[in-house]
């Protein structure tokens, strides 16, 4: 097909905010160099990216290049770069080009690493004002952040199994409250609705909340209280699931809410952006001017606001949890930073990866995505046919796969993503690889994930918290995902320090693969689509856990090849 040919091409200069480029036409040297670009422009397309003009993506300061002219740098480079090159980008600044060869890839990323007595936010912030750092959150600095649907299907999971365990699956007439729809925060109106429930939300940026309503991810917005809980408990009655926001700062409002004989939420979370509370976490008192300025001129102060503003949140949700509501962290190191403000019981709260997604991690299961970068929207529909059809046993993916058409707006390049485990990544990837081959897709796709995976993260207060083996602060599976996804022959690979949860206490590795419809394409499918899911096997399993275990000793102590890596037990039992 035409699309694998190199196309002559006049180098460019691209803007922040403005949309990837559609089409077939490429405006570098491989559809793997013009994946990258297409991909890190619709990270700061402003359909998507939170603040584009500041190359900040989403939660505070996750970037996806350091400065204006880092970001020009880049697009330049990655428009120069040969198919025999990787392009090493040391925390959103393009270092150097190297001579590898095809089959590496062709971006190699870290972003906010630090050496461990060194790794703290003060020390960041010094080095982020000489200009010698970025934060590259997880998603926004490796270049594939597709959007408040990136979590989406994550936070519905969450959601769907907290209903499961403490409601036997009821949602009609139930509702979950949380604050922050911000970047990931943005995902939970919807996922909550899609199951079947209501959502109450508190949104302290009205322009965050108007720009949900706009992607139809949120239903309502009230500035007052009376009035929000009128249209919830309607909402309620009437058995109609939809989400509704509160504009104001949640340490003013879920006070008052407390007070109310008619505030009982069924499931009680946050998402905020407590996990930096300089350039995330809002104080009570400060207006969005005031803290902008501030940030600026005062940073100290902000922060010694912010830590005061969330001991009290917490203490809200201490509360909550109390009087018998099923209350959990979603990642953003609230419970930390409370506890640091003296909230010595803050971790009574406990972390929604041990209560309700692990055992899918045990599986290998985690958020498989992809992007068309085609730009036609047909392609996607297309896309999802056919992995209707292929996963037409799976009653989650075939409920989802009908829900994620009808209700999630596109944002940037049309995108979708689909929690897959071992050997579904695999087939997943092959088949799509197969639709641009005969033609029946219209140009490359990119497969990725979120940092966010069952084996590419350390992250005692999220991700690995309360490991069965005590092995939550080990750092190791986080780099071997990174060394085996190089290895494997991933189209661009990046290591990051922080993420969700701040500096100190998280370090993962996020992946990329390109479907360009080659045979060359689908050998590098099979290895990286085999190893990246196997590698949550091989870390759970070695902690112990018998589903691992399971899947390890039926598909992984055989002979050593492609579809079948070898796993050598430390703790397997027999």
């Amino acid at each position: 097909m035409s699309i694998h040919n190199v196309s002559s091409f006049t180098t460019k200069i691209f803007k922040p905010g403005e949309s990837a480029p559609r089409g077939k036409k490429l405006n570098t040297k491989g559809w793997l160099q013009e994946a990258a670009l297409r991909m890190l422009l619709n990270n700061l397309d402003k359909e998507v990216a939170e603040n584009p003009e500041e190359l900040v993506v989403y939660g505070g300061r996750g970037k996806a290049a350091r400065s204006i002219q880092d970001f020009q740098k880049i697009t330049q480079a990655l428009q120069d770069l040969e198919d025999d090159e990787s392009l090493l980008i040391q925390s959103g600044s393009p270092v150097a080009r190297i001579k590898t060869w095809k089959n590496a890839p062709r971006v190699l990323i870290a972003n906010s690493n630090l050496v461990g007595n060194w790794a703290n936010w003060d020390h960041f912030d010094e080095l982020e004002k000489k200009g010698l750092m970025m934060y590259g959150q997880m998603t926004a600095g490796s270049w594939i952040y597709i959007g408040s649907q990136g979590i989406v299907q994550g936070t519905y999971e969450t959601f769907n199994e907290a209903f499961h365990q403490h409601y036997q699956g009821k949602t009609k007439g139930k509702y979950v409250f949380s604050a922050g729809l911000g970047g990931m925060g943005g995902a939970q109106p919807l996922a909550a609705v899609l199951t079947g429930a209501c959502f109450l939300g508190v949104e302290v940026d009205r322009k965050r909340a108007e720009m949900r309503v706009k992607s139809k991810y949120l239903d309502e917005i009230y500035d007052n209280i009376d009035l929000a809980m009128k249209s919830l408990n309607n909402h309620l009655e009437n058995g109609v699931a939809k989400s509704i926001a509160i504009i104001g700062n949640v340490v003013d409002i879920l006070p008052k809410l407390l007070e109310r004989k008619d505030f009982k939420p069924s499931l009680v979370t946050d998402q905020t952006s407590a996990h930096d509370p300089v350039y995330g976490y809002i104080p009570q008192g400060y207006s969005m001017e005031k803290v902008e300025q501030l940030r600026k001129e005062n940073p100290k102060l902000v922060e010694k606001d912010a830590l005061v503003s969330i001991a009290k949140h917490v203490k809200c949700l201490l509360e909550l949890k109390k009087r018998g509501v099923p209350t959990f962290d979603y990642g953003n190191n609230i419970r930390a930073m409370a506890k640091k403000e003296g909230v010595e019981n803050a971790f009574d709260i406990k972390g929604f990866v041990p209560e309700y997604i692990r055992p899918l991690f045990c599986k290998g299961k985690g958020p498989f995505r992809f992007a068309m970068l085609s730009g036609d929207q047909s392609d996607l529909k297309k896309a999802d046919a056919a992995l209707t059809n292929l996963f037409s046993d799976y009653e989650d993916i075939q409920r989802w796969l009908k829900l994620a058409p009808e209700r999630i707006s596109v944002q940037g390049l049309p995108a979708r993503i689909l929690w897959l485990g071992y050997g579904d990544r695999l087939k997943a990837g092959l088949l799509l690889n197969q639709m641009v081959k005969n033609g029946e897709i219209s140009c490359p796709i990119v497969i990725g994930r979120d940092h966010l995976d069952c084996g590419s993260v350390a992250s005692p207060y999220r991700e690995t918290e309360a490991m069965k083996d005590g092995s939550d602060a080990v750092a190791d599976w986080a780099l071997l995902n990174a060394f085996g996804n190089i290895a494997s022959g991933a189209s661009w690979v990046s290591f990051h320090h922080g993420g969700g949860v701040g500096m100190g206490y998280s370090l993962h590795a996020g992946m990329v693969i390109v479907a360009d419809g080659s045979d060359e394409a689908a050998e590098r499918l099979k290895r990286v689509l085999t190893f990246d899911p196997a590698m949550g096997i091989f870390r759970h399993a070695d902690a112990g856990y018998e589903t691992s275990q399971q899947i390890a000793r039926e598909q992984m102590t055989g002979e050593v090849g492609v579809s079948s890596p070898h796993f050598y037990p430390r703790n397997l039992k027999s």
